[in-house]
């Protein structure tokens, strides 16, 4: 179920939402679709209520997943109508996430993004005990319940915000050694699956995981590359962003995040053959702008090169392609055609990085052959 966007058809969102749920490791037996102008109590109309529930029966379906964000009200209704796991679009992504964090600080991002979901939602957990309550001045059972899970999970959301705070206070630290050490700073960014961690691993010649699912990243990795001068350049890859993203877990990321804000140059990855191309960048600099990131120096990486008909070395057809998935005119002229699964114009990359700080006057250290530095 979708409530639609001004960017995004109702068949690609909810193409989108299979490929989350698939991501996630469930297999999607049916979708069902209704165009509303007021939600309600179950979000959907009564008559809906009653085809989903008879094709949960006749599928034997398991979860019933929908596109939007429901509240707790709606989420409980509907689980009580349909009589079986009623979830939204983002408990969805936060299992993808749970699945996909590896390192301390990416579970500790995950965890509080799933505890600030579920806390307003425990009411439901135990509505079938909420009955046994006696009248005025009597607490039932199922009212302790619930009080004695809230304040669990209050307890646990305030443990994690005290180590992120912590994780928090080590990056400064090291934010701070950048400075000082004033090695430039380049971050990639773009929309999930764009194969931000696979350029990332083709420019650092690192191991960072690179598959081809969603949120196969989440934790902030950082490596020194040379740029074709000799300068010294420090390269991040961050989590990938998705339409429709809560802003619960988006704050919820800050700290990766704020990697971001100590970049000179960003690299806006874009997956130059996804029929969505568009959309996908326009919600990137949707995200960038909440971030308060718009000014941020930007370099738009296409990637996938060796994916596009005709596809070669030399990014023949490039801007003909960018143009074709919906991008402007200027943004396929503008961007680096790259492939990063194939090593296609990484040096071009480099250079074009290189450029621009130096047209920003922002630091520079080139390395001559003799060994020796000079600042610029």
């Amino acid at each position: 179920m979708n409530r639609r966007t001004n960017l995004w058809s109702l068949e690609d969102t909810l193409a989108e939402l299979e490929y989350l749920a698939n991501t996630a490791g469930a297999q999607v037996v049916g979708s069902v679709t209704q165009r509303a102008n007021r939600l309600g109590s179950t979000y959907v109309g009564s008559g809906k209520v009653d085809e989903i529930r008879e094709m949960v029966e006749e599928l034997e379906a398991d979860v019933v997943i929908f596109d939007d964000e429901l509240n707790p009200a709606q989420q409980r209704n509907l689980e009580n109508a349909l009589g079986c796991k009623v979830i939204d679009r983002t408990a969805l992504i936060l299992d993808v996430f749970g699945q996909h964090a590896s390192t301390h600080e990416g579970k500790l991002q995950v965890e509080l993004a799933q505890h600030e979901y579920l806390l307003p939602r425990l009411a439901g957990q135990w509505s079938h005990l909420e009955r046994l309550g006696g009248g005025i001045g009597t607490r039932g059972p199922g009212e302790t319940q619930i009080e004695t899970d809230r304040r669990l999970v209050r307890n646990r959301l305030q443990k994690i915000k005290a180590e992120l705070n912590a994780v928090r206070r080590r990056r400064t630290v090291h934010m701070e050694r950048r400075k000082k050490s004033s090695i430039p700073m380049a971050t990639l960014v773009g929309y999930t699956n764009a194969g931000k961690s696979t350029l990332f691993n083709a420019l650092s010649d690192a191991k960072v995981i690179a598959e081809d699912k969603l949120f196969s990243t989440l934790d902030p990795v950082t490596r020194r590359i040379r740029l074709p001068s000799g300068a010294p350049l420090l390269l991040s890859d961050t989590v990938g962003f998705i339409q429709k993203l809560s802003p619960k877990v988006v704050a919820a990321f800050r700290a990766t995040l704020e990697e971001l804000n100590e970049s000179d140059i960003l690299l806006h990855v874009i997956d130059v053959t996804h029929p969505k191309a568009a959309e996908q960048t326009r919600v990137v600099e949707e995200t960038l702008k909440e971030l308060g990131l718009l000014d941020r120096p930007r370099i738009l990486v296409m990637n996938k090169m060796d994916l596009l008909s005709g596809g070669s070395a030399d990014g023949a057809n490039g801007a003909d392609s960018g143009a074709a998935n919906g991008l402007s005119a200027e943004e396929a002229q503008s961007g680096i055609l790259v492939s990063a699964a194939k090593g296609w114009n990484l040096e071009d990359l480099l250079r074009e990085i290189e450029e621009t700080l130096i047209d920003m006057d922002g630091p520079l250290t080139v390395i001559d052959p003799a060994g020796s530095s000079r600042g610029r």
